[in-house]
């Protein structure tokens, strides 16, 4: 699967992964972000079953606060 992750081309074995397979192979520990698949906002509660195919646009944003 090839797609385009923070406007690189990566890619993965397979044809789909999920969110959480993502975060996973690409080892984003972060415990806060913001995920868009082709423009959409992905909600956390949805990483398990919202699905990167192959050609997807996907944007992974880390939030950092400070004071």
């Amino acid at each position: 699967m090839k797609i385009l992750l923070n406007n690189n081309p990566e890619e993965f074995g397979g044809e789909v992964m999920t969110v959480n397979g993502l975060l996973q192979a690409k080892n984003f520990t972060f415990k806060m972000l913001v995920i868009k698949i082709n423009g959409v906002l992905i909600k956390k509660t949805e990483y398990e079953t919202a699905l990167v195919q192959n050609g997807d646009d996907v944007h992974v944003l880390h939030l950092i606060s400070g004071g």
